[in-house]
């Protein structure tokens, strides 16, 4: 199981959501260009003080990350107010990346295309969104949940 955020605004959401990776073992990926200066100074002044236990990969842009998940051959699932299936009723795979898009627009439409499988968690009506890294934890303990992937 891994993570990607794709072209993150807030850099506190990207500590939360690479701190929560660290805690529970699994790689992140940061999909470039961020809507603030991505180093490790910006991290720790946003509270990642696990920084040097995360395991992080940059990719340039969506091309470089969609290259490197197909040689990988891990699924992208995408966490999207859109999606078609309800987090709970999502069968995950061990193999999956779990994408979520930028705080402020998401994904572009191709990015959506290229995705393997959309899923939405389920909120009460007339709510818009999570925030990008409360959406990241629900939807990786759910899926470390299925797939046994806790760490012991």
């Amino acid at each position: 199981m891994e993570i990607a955020l794709f072209q993150p605004d807030i850099a506190g959401n990207v500590g939360t959501t690479l701190r929560t990776a660290a805690c529970f073992g699994v790689p992140a990926h940061i999909i470039e260009p961020c809507g603030f200066p991505f180093s490790d100074g910006a991290l720790k002044r946003a509270g990642m003080d696990y920084a040097v236990r995360a395991n992080v990969r940059r990719h340039s842009d969506w091309d470089s990350f969609h290259q490197w998940s197909v040689e990988a051959q891990r699924r992208i699932v995408l966490l999207t107010t859109a999606g078609a299936t309800p987090l709970p009723a999502f069968a995950f795979d061990t193999n999956d990346v779990l994408l979520l898009g930028a705080e402020s627009s998401g994904v572009p439409p191709h990015v959506h295309d290229a995705a393997a499988a959309r899923v939405a968690i389920p909120m009460q009506t007339g709510f818009r969104s999570l925030n990008v890294a409360v959406a990241a934890g629900i939807a990786l303990a759910e899926a470390l949940r299925q797939t046994k992937g806790f760490p012991a």
